[in-house]
Parts: C-alpha cells; structure tokens; sequence
C-alpha cells in the first residue's frame, strides 16, 4: 500500500503553472527524490504537501487520510528547508525537543529523547550550545534531529544539502542515509543534483516544467532514460540516429550496431560514454568500431576521450568514451571502440505529454 499518494497534484501562480497534473505514490519506508532544475516545481510540490501552500486541483493523500484543508501542523510530518531556521533564543537541545513541547511531552521525557537524538547525528554534548555557535553541517544536523525526534510518517527534505561544501555534503547524504535505515521513515528529497539523487534515493521522479517527466530506480533513470532531454540532464553524452530491423540497428551502408533491444524503423539511441570501451588493436566482435582520439581530458577519476570516427569508415559523427585514468590514449591515436549490445538504449517513441503519470 502507498504511504503518500499524489493525485493530478495542480498549482499555478498568477496564472502561469507550477505544477501540472502530478501523480505519483510512495510506499513506506521509501526514499524518493524530486529531481529536476529551478524553476520546474520541486519545491512548491513539496510545499503542497507540506500544507504550506493549497493546491488549485488534486488529492494529497497519507496513509489512507486525505490531507487538503489539514492544518501543516497536523499532518504528521516534517519539513527541513535547505537551512535549518533554528530558534536562535533556545538552546540546540532546546531546539531538538520543540517539537514535543509542542505535543505536551514532558519536560523529562523530552530531553531524555533530545539527547538521544543529538548522540544519533553525531553532536552528543552539544545540547547547551546556541545555534549560533554551530557550523553550518552542525546546524542541518540539529534540523534533521528537530525532525525525527518527533517521528513522523514523513520527511520532507528541501534542497537540505546544496549550502554544504562537497566533502560535508557527502558526510550529510550518509548521515541522512544512515538515520533512514534506523528509523524507516519514509523520506521525499528536492534536489536538483543529480549525483546526489542517485546516491540517496530508492526511486527518482524527474520533473520539468511542472510535470513528471520519468518515475524510475536511478539505475533505469540513468541507463534507460525515456528521452533525449532526460538522457540529458542525466549527463548523457552520446545520441545517434538509425534504421532498426529488431536488434540490427543499421547507423550508416557501412555500420550496423546489434543491441539487446529490439527496434523497428528510424529511432534515436544512446549510450553512456562510461559504458563504452576502447581497445588499442582490433579483434573479432560486433559493435567493434575504428575512431581517431580527437580531444583526451583528465578528471582525476576519468579520462574523457572524444572520438571522431576513423577516415576508413563512414560514420560522419563524434562521441565520447569515459575511460580509466590509467589507460591513456594520445591525440591522433587509431583506437577501436567496443559498443556492448546490452547498453544501447533506444528512446521511446513519445513522452508521457498527454496522460497523466500515475507511477507506484
């Protein structure tokens, strides 16, 4: 059963719309991430849910109980914004127990539970402290604390990590990962970071310009976009076109690629450049491919190598390969790049544009 249930969630604002005909369910104990760019409406589902904002059309739903005209209040849930808002006046034990101050939890009780939240994110003995004192990772922590203390049936997580530099961000999503294995609460994260969906999220729904583009695990996200605009804000590279006969995808007289995947008439496929492998000598294999290394850029975890195929074919394009740092390849340099069958993806004909996107 769906824990959280969105029906043809619906917000505009003056007019111009915000979200548009969102649906989508998550079950239990799941981590969901709201991925997409600024500006495609994340944030103001989020607030939709929340109750901070009333939808113009559409059902929030949580365990059963239909939440529109419930006070944010009483809806059993928590939100933590991309800072943590602490009451400066209080203490950060304080802060931790408002929450069950404000349920009539006793004194006692509540700071029995706020020290054992704070000694669960890591900031045992810090309960005497002003927030003023605290870094900013200290600060989100004891955020994330003021949330759970109270445990909700649902946290929502607003772009909670994008103020952290890249190392405390990384301490956080284990933390916050680390926490959700503890307390199985299920958890809705706005991001726009794709990396950072991928790492935390059980399922990703990618937004744009309102509407639910794809509901996926990120493993289908990322290697089985449903479009070219997804494969690309996935960091896709890499787009061909050709004349599919089932697994014969014919690019050129010349090449003809055979996939996994069955196709039939002119499509657009992809690949991820990780995906693709390239060797110094030929040897007998399909998908086998001569290209010149035309541009060679070290990443420190990667070589990222543009190819241009080699004058002997006929395959008038570039692409990219991602390779081990350790295997290098000079400028000008005949490789011969192995496409493996399994990883061409072949686009679907059409985006769901016109139906709404009911995903569980």
């Amino acid at each position: 059963m769906s824990q959280l249930r969105l029906q043809n969630l619906t917000k505009s604002f003056r007019g111009v719309p915000a979200v548009q005909d969102l649906w989508l369910d998550i079950r239990s104990g799941e981590i969901v991430s709201l991925l997409g760019p600024s500006g495609c409406g994340k944030s103001t589902t989020l607030q939709l849910i929340a109750g901070i904002r009333s939808p113009d059309a559409g059902v929030i739903e949580l365990d059963g109980k239909i939440l529109n005209r419930v006070p944010t209040e009483k809806r059993d849930m928590a939100l933590v914004l991309q800072r943590g808002l602490l009451f400066p006046h209080l203490t950060v034990g304080e802060n931790v127990a408002f929450g069950l101050k404000m349920r009539g939890v006793n004194r006692v009780e509540r700071e029995q539970q706020s020290r054992a939240m704070l000694q669960q994110v890591q900031l045992e003995g810090f309960g005497d402290r002003k927030p003023s004192e605290l870094s900013g990772g200290q600060a989100q922590r004891v955020a994330l604390a003021r949330s759970l203390v109270i445990r909700p049936k649902l946290l929502l997580l607003d772009e909670p990590l994008s103020a952290l530099d890249a190392n405390l961000r990384e301490e956080m999503q284990s933390l916050i990962l680390q926490l959700h294995a503890q307390t199985g609460v299920t958890l809705m994260l706005v991001t726009h970071d794709q990396s950072e969906a991928v790492v935390m999220s059980d399922r990703i729904a990618l937004m744009f310009e309102g509407r639910l583009r794809q509901v996926a695990t990120p493993e289908q996200l990322y290697q089985q976009p449903c479009d070219e605009l997804t494969a690309r804000f996935m960091g896709g590279v890499n787009f061909f076109t050709a004349t599919a006969q089932d697994q014969q995808w014919r690019i050129t007289q010349d090449v003809i690629l055979t996939s996994h995947n069955s196709a039939q008439g002119q499509i657009q496929f992809t690949i991820r450049p990780e995906q693709i492998q390239l060797f110094p000598e030929p040897f007998p294999s399909v998908n086998l491919i001569p290209a010149i290394v035309v541009a060679n850029r070290f990443t420190g975890m990667q070589r990222r190598l543009t190819l241009q195929i080699s004058p002997e074919g006929s395959w008038p394009c570039s692409f990219q390969a991602w390779i081990a740092p350790t295997q290098n390849f000079a400028i000008g340099q005949t490789v011969w790049a192995y496409l493996p069958p399994d990883a061409l993806w072949c686009f679907a004909e059409s985006v769901l544009e016109t139906e709404p996107m009911n995903v569980v």
